[in-house]
């Protein structure tokens, strides 16, 4: 039998690599040179940030950090570096970043919002990274009530109260999960823990706070500011905003016409109007529809606000995540046997929620630089408390020093959840 002549019968040597693999000017060549268009484009792109560091690192370097007011700062910057020279006043920053950071939060109990900022990031790990035990998603739920006690002080009753509900409405509840599933046990904890809070806790607090008073001193919502109250709308809107987004996805999916009705109509109407238009509705026309003589936070109705129009937008995206998925993928979970919810909560969700994950946390970021609108209403967010700096005749006329101090502590917060958003991603990632 003859050999056959497409049989190669020795290995072909190795050949040498390309000079430029592996090198700078290989990457170059392949990522910004490697057609005319992408050329002129880096080209284009590379002057223009090579002009704007040049105008900005002389201005930024060329500084006074020791001034006392801009006038004072202009001089010691011409008798440093010369008449001609204009250069940044960073002794703005200096003087004023503690009241950039906590607004007027009283400055001897700068370690509550400290210890809240703290405490959070603990609550929020088991949430965030599986490698930490599950154990600590007992005080993630308690948490919220622990924060505010922190933050706004008063009886320690009130926090003790609803903290000992909490736990016992999970050990009465937790039985309700095998049958109706999580979701449904968490919808009763947490209805239970509302109406306790209604009517319950606020006479228990003032019996118990007669016998034993403990607790913080108070402060009052209108000393809170800067980036302490950008943190607070902005957190606690992310969090609460995507259980209410997924429930209301799942509500405009429904075949229930009263509750797909309904949750078309919230997302509609919150698509629809702007969020600022929402927040001059919780600023001035909410307590109209309350009781004579009831005491609603601003803060708290701000929360409430922006927590209801990032879960209509939160919403649309999981919804677009659910519309991505097979139809094979729920006739699957029918085929298991599976009812609805632990379909949704097995199969449908887990895949459409990664779907989603650019769109959430793009919204999720927009709502936290949106925390800046709240300065329309009185609320001093840092650009409010900008605007009070330059008021003051000593900073009269500064603005970019702000400003650039402003835009850096918003990329450093926005930046890490995009970044978690792309770790996320790459865990979840099972291959094509």
């Amino acid at each position: 039998m003859g050999q056959s002549g497409f049989v190669r019968k020795t290995m072909v040597p190795a050949a040498a690599p390309p000079m430029l693999e592996g090198t700078v000017i290989g990457w170059l060549r392949a990522n910004l040179f490697n057609s005319w268009l992408n050329s002129a484009l880096s080209v284009v792109f590379v002057t223009a940030v090579a002009y704007l560091l040049w105008q900005f690192i002389p201005w930024a370097f060329k500084s006074s950090w020791t001034a006392n007011s801009l006038v004072e700062c202009r001089q010691q910057i011409k008798a440093g570096f010369g008449e001609d020279v204009s250069g940044a006043c960073w002794a703005v920053i200096r003087e004023r970043y503690l009241q950039l950071i906590y607004g007027f939060y009283p400055a001897d109990l700068y370690w509550r919002p400290n210890l809240t900022f703290v405490l959070m990031l603990i609550a929020l790990a088991p949430v965030l990274f599986p490698t930490v035990s599950r154990k600590l998603l007992l005080f993630s739920c308690m948490y919220p009530f622990l924060g505010y006690w922190l933050l706004w002080g008063g009886s320690i009753w009130g926090v003790a109260l609803v903290v000992a509900e909490l736990a016992l409405a999970f050990y009465l509840l937790s039985p309700l999960t095998a049958r109706f599933g999580l979701l449904i046990t968490i919808v009763g904890v947490v209805l239970a823990t509302v109406l306790w809070w209604l009517f319950a806790v606020a006479p228990l607090q003032s019996l118990f706070h007669g016998i034993l008073p403990l607790g913080l001193r108070a402060v009052p919502s209108n000393q809170f500011g800067g980036f302490t109250l950008s943190t607070i709308i902005g957190v606690t809107g992310i969090v609460a905003s995507l259980p209410l987004g997924i429930l209301w996805a799942l509500g405009r999916r429904s075949d229930m016409l009263i509750v797909r009705s309904i949750s078309v109509g919230f997302i509609e109407l919150i698509r629809g109007v702007p969020l600022i238009t929402l927040l001059f509705v919780a600023s001035t026309l909410l307590n109209i529809f309350l009781p004579p003589g009831t005491s609603f936070d601003i803060i708290l109705r701000v929360v409430i606000v922006v927590t209801l129009f990032s879960s209509g937008y939160v919403a649309e995206v999981i919804r677009g995540g659910l519309a991505a998925l097979p139809v094979g993928q729920y006739e699957a979970s029918d085929a298991l046997g599976l009812d609805y919810w632990k379909s949704m909560r097995l199969v449908v969700l887990p895949q459409a929620l990664k779907i989603s994950i650019p769109g959430i946390v793009s919204s999720f970021i927009g709502l936290f630089k949106d925390t800046t609108l709240v300065s329309i209403i009185g609320l001093l967010d840092p650009l409010g408390l900008s605007n009070a700096i330059r008021a003051d005749s000593a900073w009269n006329g500064i603005v970019w020093e702000l400003y650039v101090f402003i835009a850096v502590m918003f990329f450093a917060f926005c930046f890490a959840m995009s970044r978690y958003s792309m770790h996320l991603e790459r865990r979840l990632e099972t291959g094509h």
